[in-house]
């Protein structure tokens, strides 16, 4: 059993295949699996995989290797794990990377896209050439942001290929999911 001392330190972990492409997931058994870990304090939000814990480690490339292994053997197929803490969600919802858009009525979705490492520079470059006139992209840090000028469904942009471009797995999240992580969550949450 994990000690639930003060030297705990809360993560949230952004879980890619959750509730998506055939693979359906409760999040009472989510939680089942990921407390059978030892972690504490173990919450979900949505049922899109964002699973809230309390760690002893602070060392997020072992948890998320940890993790994504228990849920592969639990599930039986890959389960990308993408682990942030409560600053980290916070900067991210916080982050501005395109300017303000004037109300014109139209549909803009704001996405971001969670990476295991800072792409190299060549993957940004082959993502970067991916804009569209619809799709706007700005890498920051282990996230990228995805603003989509009309319906997410209608853009020829898609998390795969994202993944292609920069050569990594990512899960994606829309800025409203994100932001009410930090609410709940981050350092202010």
């Amino acid at each position: 059993m994990i000690d639930t001392s003060p030297s705990m330190q809360r993560w949230i972990a952004l879980l890619r295949a959750i509730n998506v492409g055939g693979h359906t997931v409760t999040m009472a058994v989510l939680r089942r699996h990921i407390e059978a870990l030892g972690f504490a304090a173990v919450e979900t939000m949505l049922a899109s995989g964002n699973v809230i814990l309390e760690a002893p480690s602070a060392d997020a490339s072992a948890l998320e290797a940890q993790i994504a292994q228990q849920l592969q053997q639990a599930l039986g197929y890959p389960v990308a794990t993408f682990l942030r803490s409560p600053a980290e969600i916070t900067a991210i919802a916080h982050h501005q990377p395109f300017p303000p858009t004037e109300p014109d009525g139209t549909e803009h979705a704001l996405s971001v896209a969670f990476l295991p490492t800072v792409p190299d520079e060549a993957a940004q470059q082959r993502l970067l050439a991916l804009q569209t006139a619809l799709d706007d992209l700005h890498v920051f840090g282990r996230e990228v942001y995805w603003r989509c000028h009309t319906k997410v469904s209608a853009s020829t942009f898609s998390g795969a290929r994202l993944e292609q471009a920069l050569g990594m797995p990512a899960t994606i999240r829309t800025i409203t999911t994100v932001r009410r992580l930090a609410a709940k969550y981050g350092v202010d949450g």
